[in-house]
């Protein structure tokens, strides 16, 4: 009987020592950060310490008083064109990649692992590898161009405002591709084997196959990647940051939400003063965005994956 009582006393125990510790680090390093930008929001603050309750006015400020409303629409529109170009490019194209290594052509293995190896890679290491490759006068990209013939095309591609963020765009495709493809391949992997035979002895072409067949029972996977993409973008920091660096150069061409955030909240070179109450009411809309946005577009993407099952 001791023996039968001992048994749920020690897997309490080995649960909680399991649970415990994650909650405990999610609690000081994401809850309570949260909880203090809502709270600093609704203060005005002078340098360091906290000064009068000020309501709403910091969440009026940024988003229609100058100087922050300006800038706060360009760094959204940014975000905006970010997503909307990832979610065509790197969703699309991981989708193209996933479908090609499904129909295991020679060297199949290999390529999975090279569509992947960018994703492990720090952003640090991506952002200074293509600071290199994108170097206007010693970059391998203008040097490639040139010796092709095609010298009157290069350009500094992240000095002119009219390229930067696109190059950018490109940079973070090539890192992050490999995930919605690995997303799409297991998803595309699960179609019983059957119905694409059947389909292929009906007669269908390929591009029905993909468009009218496999696309739609990749529903699920398509629902993550979809989602993940959008927090990815309108979280956007790492690689403007260290491609551009926190003013969004140049000419705030590269700008977006996240860099803004940082520099109102903490300051930056050309101005040290740091404004947390502007700082954190940016950091909340931010939050109920995403947060927003993601919840109602998951329940919209899974009726669909249930009206398509």
């Amino acid at each position: 009987m001791s023996a039968n009582l001992e048994w749920p006393l020690r897997r309490r125990v080995w649960v909680t020592f399991l649970i415990v510790p994650p909650l405990a680090f999610m609690t000081a390093f994401v809850v309570v950060p949260i909880l203090s930008a809502f709270v600093y929001a609704f203060y005005d603050w002078q340098g360091l310490k906290r000064a009068d309750f000020v309501g709403l006015r910091n969440f009026l400020d940024v988003l229609g008083r100058e100087p922050w409303a300006a800038t706060t629409w360009r760094a959204f529109g940014h975000n905006v064109i970010v997503f909307v170009t990832l979610m065509i490019l790197q969703n699309g194209f991981g989708f193209l990649l996933a479908y090609a290594l499904s129909r295991q052509l020679p060297g199949h293995r290999f390529h999975r692992v090279a569509v992947f190896l960018p994703v492990i890679l720090s952003s640090v290491i991506v952002a200074l590898v293509w600071k290199q490759f994108l170097h206007p006068v010693f970059g391998l990209l203008n040097k490639t161009l040139g010796l092709l013939g095609f010298g009157a095309v290069t350009t500094p591609w992240l000095g002119l405002s009219e390229t930067a963020l696109w190059a950018l765009i490109l940079v973070n495709a090539w890192h992050w591709v490999g995930f919605p493809t690995l997303v799409f391949l297991a998803g595309i992997q699960r179609i019983p084997p059957d119905i694409i035979e059947a389909s292929r002895i009906d007669g269908v072409t390929e591009w029905q196959l993909v468009s009218r067949i496999v696309w739609p029972l990749v529903a699920p996977s398509a629902t993550v990647v979809f989602i993940l993409l959008f927090i990815g973008a309108f979280n956007w920091f790492e690689l403007p940051y260290l491609m551009s660096g926190l003013e969004g150069s140049p000419y705030g061409s590269t700008d977006v939400l996240g860099l803004f955030f940082y520099r109102t909240a903490f300051g930056n070179q050309s101005s040290g003063a740091q404004d947390f109450g502007h700082g954190s009411a940016l950091a909340v809309l931010m939050f109920v965005f995403i947060a927003a946005v993601s919840a109602v577009w998951t329940v919209r993407l899974r009726r669909r994956e249930i009206e398509l099952s």
